[in-house]
């Protein structure tokens, strides 16, 4: 009997398997991947490196995952889907098919910008490794995410709950401000380090010189390199940081009296330059202003802040307009004392976040101004109506606003220096976030990178 038992068919089926089956993603899932990796490959408005790339694409596809995941539990609670095996190899082939579409389009277009700002074309490496480091991170995201989910389901949701909740509070109140306090003490370390490259200015025409009220070593980095640069003796530099004194108006006042002892107000054009975050002032601006006037010109700017731009926009952005109304108030004051014919003309000039606080402190009152330039605005943060404005088109800053999401940007002033992408819903704005972060390694002229025109189109009065 046990004989004829290990001798029937059903025996033999157990004992020797049919060789198992490729497992084939679901259809959802090839779909969501699918259609996630070909929005990371859409067409972005700077050259990517393949390190960008691959987390862009790798961490869309996680999403994708996810989601799919997500959808798949909450189908089965309502009922239990059905197995097409045929329609998922289907899906997986077409899946397949859409993202090789899609990368080659990309390639063509990331030659396509790397030509327009004369850079090396991608080569087959790159795609290589956008492939295998894109695996990798969707890999080890998974690997997070799944035992994110397993430890929840441990520790059960209220217990969860509790914890968010906890570190939730417990970030806010105790770890953010010790973050922000050491990120803050750090900028304003970084800030006064000394570069041994520079040295005193010789011009009395410049903060920091032996004639000067300003001490060398209180200007600060970003003072020293403004003051050090250039090549036109004749032309007026003043600088004042942070570190002048610890009141704004005090400091708009040591403004005012530095370039009146450099003899700024004799010459024939005065700029208020608006620093960006941390005090930087752009030397092609400073040139290019120096070349439009052909020497006979004073600059002064005045440091608002040691953060970043981006931390500056964030949270603090009115500083930017305070001082910015503050050095303008006591710079016009002290020319409308001049003589009538002995008045200087003046001019106003900001980039990026210095055109949002050149803007703003101008937005009440233009009286006395010849002129103003803005470099590389912030998309809807500055009113251009009376101003040039010089916005390069791959200048992924002049369009980045949470109205990208929705309608496509406004392009009218920009100048056309790259293709130029096509406007997608969603994926346009999420394309341009990624670009911010690579928006100043783009070479001259390119991106949030700009040249000497932004001095010499200074308008005329």
């Amino acid at each position: 009997m046990s004989a004829q038992l290990l001798d029937s068919p059903a025996a033999r089926r157990y004992q020797s398997p049919l060789p198992r089956r490729i497992a084939v993603p679901r259809t959802t899932t090839t779909v969501l991947v699918a259609a996630a990796v070909i929005a990371s490959l859409a067409p972005s408005l700077l050259p990517r490196s393949s390190l960008t790339q691959a987390i862009v694409t790798g961490v869309a596809a996680s999403l994708g995952l996810a989601l799919s995941a997500i959808l798949f539990r909450v189908a089965n609670r309502v009922s239990t889907p059905s197995i097409h095996p045929r329609t998922r190899l289907i899906a997986l082939a077409g899946g397949t098919v859409a993202i090789l579409a899609a990368a080659m389009l990309d390639a063509r277009w990331q030659n396509r910008l790397r030509a327009a700002m004369a850079s090396e074309p991608t080569s087959p490496m790159h795609w290589i490794e956008v492939l295998y480091a894109s695996i990798s991170i969707c890999a080890i995201l998974v690997v997070i995410g799944v035992g994110i989910v397993r430890g929840i389901r441990r520790l059960r949701w209220t217990t969860t709950t509790v914890l968010v909740v906890v570190s939730a509070l417990s970030g806010y109140f105790f770890v953010l401000p010790t973050a922000w306090s050491s990120f803050a003490t750090q900028s304003a370390s970084a800030a006064a380090s000394m570069d041994a490259s520079l040295s005193l200015p010789q011009s009395s025409g410049r903060s920091g010189s032996r004639d000067s009220l300003i001490d060398w070593n209180s200007l600060g980095r970003e003072g020293r390199k403004f003051v050090a640069g250039g090549d036109d003796d004749s032309a007026v530099r003043t600088y004042v940081s942070l570190d002048a004194d610890p009141t704004l108006p005090a400091r708009a006042r040591i403004a005012v009296d530095e370039l009146q002892r450099s003899g700024g107000f004799a010459k024939s054009h005065v700029v208020v330059a608006v620093p960006t975050g941390s005090g930087w002032v752009d030397e092609n601006a400073v040139t290019g202003i120096e070349d439009r006037f052909d020497g006979d010109v004073a600059t002064v700017a005045l440091q608002y802040s040691h953060q970043p731009s981006w931390v500056t926009f964030l949270f603090a952005k009115s500083e930017a307009a305070d001082a910015t109304s503050a050095v303008l108030d006591a710079v016009r004051t002290r020319i409308a004392e001049l003589p009538a014919a002995a008045r200087p003309d003046l001019y106003v000039y900001g980039q990026s976040l210095g055109s949002i606080g050149g803007s703003a402190a101008l937005a009440g009152e233009r009286a006395g101004i010849c002129g103003t330039l803005w470099a590389g605005p912030p998309a809807g943060q500055v009113d251009s109506d009376t101003a040039v404005v010089l916005a390069n088109s791959s200048d992924p800053v002049v369009r980045w606003s949470t109205e990208l999401l929705t309608s496509p940007p406004n392009l009218d002033r920009v100048r056309v220096d790259a293709p130029m992408p096509q406007w997608i819903p969603v994926i346009s704005y999420l394309q341009t976030t990624v670009d911010m972060v690579s928006a100043l390694d783009a070479p001259e002229g390119h991106g949030h990178r700009y040249g000497t025109d932004q001095g010499t189109l200074l308008p005329n009065c």
